[in-house]
């Protein structure tokens, strides 16, 4: 605990080690001395995944069990059916040879025992036929190809879940055919003024879109219940726990009526999952060398990924113009710009270097121009999604108190 109480963690997270991280360590750590395995990385890991499994099981419902067992008597089944196959094959090709000349037979049986070229002196494993066997037929080994439910709605609905799902992120990468089938599969829910459509800890099996509405995100700091951020139409939340196999990361209030789209998770992971990932995974790194950003904690950090956008600027092109209104902050992925007052040149960006956000927080008209050098790759993000997730004056403490 003396450890514990020098690192600057809330309460929350040193319960969680004290009452779940350690003790499986405790229990891994344990087995691994008992058994001193030659390679304890490789113990570990498997007795990681002997643990998962048996945790899984333990979640599994009598009638799943049942089920499960069912499949085994018919793999087996029809394993003792392909064995018997097989035996009676052998039988007939004996008898065969049986009739044959002996010279020649005993001939021939040399050139079937010759081994293929690039063949050891051992024969094949034996376990290369059992596979081939559990793949013909077995029906569980068979990969099936997924079906999405497809909830009906009318042509309006689709238009109106179209026209939302073009504004989000985790939903852009999509090519037409993916997206109708998304839209298929999602189904309109409603939420009332104060209802708490998800459960910070809770297991989740579906996200939602935000047609209409408001709601608060909210974590518990400390024991107490702490408004991070607000969503609006356009956005998704309960995607966490769906992308990374987690309890839900926050707890989810409508400050008022709601419209909202729910998608299920199979579908999610069929569709959007690995698509979303890569951009999100990508971004969050990024992010997470940027100055400014460094102290914001995962959550925040995917949450800003998710409302940014990737624009180019080809060289000697202004991304902003001195004097104009700011409706956008920007971020630089790749690349370099320069800054210029009045034709004078004041700075120089680089990757992870950013700007435009004092015209953004003061309201007030660009302080100059920035011109791509060579071509740019930046990361933008609009006035309204500015400020409802960053605050910059609390990044500036937070980056100041941890450095």
């Amino acid at each position: 605990m003396d450890t514990l109480d020098a690192l600057k963690i809330s309460e929350d997270k040193k319960k969680y080690i004290v009452e779940l991280v350690n003790p499986m360590l405790e229990e891994m750590v344990a087995q691994c001395i008992h058994r001193m395995p030659a390679d304890p990385v490789a113990f570990m890991l498997e007795w990681l995944e002997e643990k998962k499994v048996s945790e899984d099981d333990k979640k599994l419902s009598p009638e799943e069990k049942t089920r499960l067992r069912e499949d085994n008597m018919k793999l087996e089944q029809c394993m003792t059916k392909v064995k018997s196959e097989m035996q009676e094959a052998a039988k007939l090709v004996s008898s065969k040879d049986a009739g044959k000349d002996e010279d020649e037979s005993e001939e021939e049986d040399d050139e079937d025992d010759e081994p293929p070229p690039g063949w050891s002196d051992s024969p094949p494993p034996a376990k290369a036929r059992a596979s081939v066997s559990a793949e013909a037929y077995g029906e569980w080994n068979t990969k099936k190809a997924f079906v999405a439910p497809v909830i009906a709605k009318t042509d309006e609905q689709k238009e109106r879940l179209r026209d939302c799902l073009s504004k989000s992120f985790l939903f852009s990468t999509l090519d037409d055919q993916d997206l109708t089938i998304v839209i298929g599969a999602m189904k309109e829910e409603t939420a009332e003024p104060q209802k708490r459509v998800i459960s910070q800890g809770d297991q989740g099996d579906f996200l939602f879109v935000i047609e209409s509405g408001r709601l608060d995100c909210i974590i518990k700091v400390d024991g107490n219940e702490k408004v991070v951020k607000t969503c609006e139409a356009g956005d998704v939340f309960g995607e966490l726990a769906l992308l990374y196999n987690c309890p839900r990361a926050a707890s989810v209030d409508a400050q008022e009526k709601c419209v909202l789209w729910q998608l299920d998770r199979d579908t999610f992971n069929s569709i959007v999952k690995e698509a979303a990932q890569k951009k999100r995974q990508r971004y969050e790194t990024f992010l997470a060398k940027v100055p400014l950003l460094a102290s914001m904690d995962a959550y925040e950090r995917s949450q800003l990924s998710d409302a940014l956008k990737a624009e180019t600027f080809a060289d000697g092109i202004a991304i902003v113009k001195q004097g104009e209104s700011g409706n956008k902050f920007y971020i630089i992925e790749d690349g370099s710009a320069v800054a210029q007052k009045d034709g004078t040149e004041v700075m120089a960006y680089n990757a992870g270097d950013y700007f435009g956000e004092l015209a953004l927080i003061r309201n007030q008209p660009r302080a100059a121009s920035v011109i791509a050098r060579g071509n740019a790759k930046l990361l933008s993000i609009d006035s309204r999604s500015f400020k409802r997730l960053l605050n910059v004056s609390d990044l500036l403490e937070r980056s100041t108190k941890y450095t």
